[in-house]
């Protein structure tokens, strides 16, 4: 496994993100392991050197965290793990139990240390923005559980760059910590991070950590067209991947890949992976994995060093989209 600091901070994280989604009840989602069969995956992550995992409070509505924070106290060694979560979406129904709130920020670190076990949280993020918050409101809020200890670096998820850029200001005028990380939607068939964010992140020194790395399983090679629905059991359970993948040219983006990666003698996954992480700024892809393959083209993935004129032809095909992936 190989390393690198997120952004401009001394935090030593693994190049692969173990992404743990995937892990928690199947009440919650039917393609989500349950915590028995997700032992193997956080032990072979550990093994192969992964060190840096994330999950958030919404993931089968806290289940995740539990089975996350059992599972690295297990197998591995906290001092050594960087752990993130997120904060926003509602667990329960009622008044103030979504949003980025002091009170809810406040609540939801409370209880998600209580989940996962542990003081402090090396990560936390809000979980997209919210529109109905003053973002001075949240970024003080963040700022005091970092004060308190509670949490040690911030990060963010996707937005609008200008917004990003905004609230990076503020909280440098008044003092407060600032976004470390971003949690972005960013991957061979989803390119438009390229545009603005990308840029910023560098500028400023923040760690790109992507979610959906190979599409929802669509870089995989697993799926026979954008409307597969029968390959695999998330495949038929996921009405979110033909939201962000619906342009018909997206699939020249997968035929472009399973070539270059039938040629190399590589599983797609891992010329995707490796793909984004030739990508300046890209820290470390967030992968999710309910078989053990997928975990093992992850680590893989590292190695693979593609040349220029390989990246040129999985570039290709790209066209521009429409931005997908933020709400609030």
């Amino acid at each position: 496994m190989e390393y690198t600091n997120l952004g401009n901070t001394g935090l030593s994280v693994s190049r692969i993100c173990l992404g743990c989604m995937s892990y928690g009840t199947p009440k919650w989602r039917p393609w989500v392991l349950d915590e028995d069969a997700a032992q193997a995956h956080f032990q072979r992550a550990i093994e192969a050197g992964i060190n840096f995992f994330d999950t958030a409070d919404m993931y089968s509505l806290g289940v995740s965290e539990e089975v996350t924070g059992r599972a690295l106290r297990k197998y591995g060694n906290l001092d050594e793990i960087v752990l993130a979560t997120k904060v926003r979406f509602p667990l329960t129904k009622g008044e103030n139990m979504g949003g980025l709130s002091r009170k809810h920020i406040v609540q939801g670190c409370e209880s998600s240390l209580k989940r996962l076990g542990v003081d402090t949280i090396d990560l936390y993020q809000i979980h997209r923005l919210d529109k109905h918050t003053p973002i001075e409101e949240t970024l003080a809020a963040l700022d005091q559980l970092v004060r308190q200890g509670k949490v040690r670096y911030l990060g963010a998820s996707s937005a609008p760059a200008w917004k990003f850029m905004k609230a990076l200001s503020i909280s440098e005028r008044n003092g407060w910590a600032r976004f470390v990380a971003m949690q972005n939607h960013y991957n061979l068939i989803y390119r438009e991070e390229e545009r603005e964010m990308m840029p910023l992140c560098l500028e400023e020194g923040i760690g790109v950590i992507p979610w959906s790395p190979l599409a929802r399983g669509l870089l995989t090679g697993t799926r026979s067209s954008l409307d597969d629905k029968q390959s695999t059991a998330r495949a038929g359970n996921d009405d979110f991947t033909s939201v962000l993948y619906n342009d018909p040219h997206d699939w020249d983006v997968v035929e472009a890949l399973l070539a270059v990666a039938r040629e190399r003698g590589e599983a797609p996954a891992r010329v995707a992976l490796a793909w984004l992480l030739s990508k300046p700024g890209v820290t470390a892809p967030i992968i999710g994995a309910t078989k053990m393959p997928h975990l093992e083209d992850a680590i893989a993935s590292v190695s693979v060093k593609l040349s220029d004129e390989e990246i040129k032809r999985l570039e290709a095909p790209y066209r521009p989209h429409d931005v997908k992936g933020m709400f609030s």
